[in-house]
């Protein structure tokens, strides 16, 4: 990957990294078997993720950013799903080779992951104290004295008050950005190196969105995590990430560094995102610009480029399916077509 320079955007220090990456995809092939036929959710993924950046993987409902990231952690319920092909190296070792007892280890230890809802992922009968410590006691084997502490460092760490009392309520007793902060805690109290936040801001009032956003960004520049965040919102990902990857129909259209994107992006799909999103410096009179079509259906994969039928840039071309096609050294986009003019890249 090279060095890695930091945005400045995303309110932390610029640093250089040229270590080599803690998180290597390559090729990764995940699929839903249906009464319908397979559904090929994630087709032929690759990347990396360099030690201490903030990854952002956009695109809409459906693209494959969640289904990536599940793989990773090896959440993917089989059936219907299966791993059909790839490698997920995480600091050399190829996760999708090792046993449940293995992974689990990494699981929730190395590599955390907060969910969309936290309601779902935070057992209504149990207490916050209960749920905190089950991974404290899994993963670092410490004494329940200095796991209690942990936990209470954790919450304090997310800025929820009382952590004392906190260990006794229950979810219910929170509200959704309590809750969200409660998740937070859970996914850091084992220090990992990979933090995976899925769209964790959804369900949230803009406020309690951008409390989180800070929340997030504060406790990876402290703890030196790198961490993937996965959302729809192409404004949470300008605050916060280093480099994006946008994703269509379970494949990586274009990726680059965040500024790179926003400032220049080449991939037709990459353009209508941002043109659907509200700015600033747009005068009001000025309508959003919704991408036309649906997604394709993933069952029956148009043929050639998967984003042709809502394109306005079409050529005959497109019936091919384009590779990743390098713009600079650490920009590419999977388009045959240069939008700025037209013609051929």
């Amino acid at each position: 990957m090279g060095d890695l320079i930091r945005s400045d955007n995303a309110g932390k220090p610029t640093i250089m990294v040229d270590d080599p990456p803690i998180l290597q995809i390559k090729d990764l092939h995940t699929e839903f078997v249906t009464e319908q036929g397979v559904v090929k959710a994630v087709n032929g993924v690759s990347f990396e993720v360099a030690a201490g950046e903030t990854l952002g993987i956009v695109g809409e409902s459906g693209s494959g950013k969640t289904v990536t990231m599940l793989s990773v952690m090896r959440l993917i319920d089989s059936p219907p799903g299966r791993i059909k092909d790839g490698q997920v190296l995480f600091k050399g070792r190829d996760l999708l080779a090792l046993g449940r007892r293995e992974m689990r280890q990494v699981r929730g230890g190395e590599i955390a992951m907060i969910f969309q809802d936290p309601l779902t992922s935070l057992n209504p009968v149990y207490s916050i104290g209960d749920q905190l410590l089950e991974p404290i006691h899994l993963h670092l084997g410490i004494s329940k004295k200095a796991a209690v502490e942990r936990v209470k460092e954790s919450l304090a760490q997310v800025g929820i008050p009382d952590p004392e009392r906190t260990l006794e309520a229950y979810p219910h007793q929170f509200s959704g950005g309590m809750r969200q902060r409660v998740m937070v805690a859970m996914a850091i109290s084992c220090n990992p190196t990979l933090l995976i936040a899925d769209e964790p801001t959804t369900a949230l009032d803009v406020t309690v969105q951008e409390q989180l956003l800070a929340l997030v960004n504060d406790l990876q520049s402290k703890l030196g995590m790198s961490v993937v965040w996965i959302t729809h919102d192409m404004g949470v990902i300008a605050g916060l990430a280093d480099r994006v990857l946008v994703m269509y129909a379970g494949e990586i259209v274009e990726q680059g560094p965040t500024v790179t994107i926003f400032e220049n992006p080449r991939h037709p799909y990459t353009q209508g995102l941002l043109r659907s999103i509200p700015r600033l410096d747009t005068p009001r009179s000025e309508k959003l610009q919704p991408i036309p079509g649906t997604p394709p259906d993933q069952i029956h994969r148009p043929v050639g480029c998967q984003f042709a039928p809502r394109c306005a840039y079409r050529i005959d071309r497109c019936d091919e399916h384009p590779p990743l096609i390098e713009i600079d050294a650490e920009h590419a986009s999977r388009c045959w077509v240069n939008p700025d003019t037209g013609g051929l890249e």
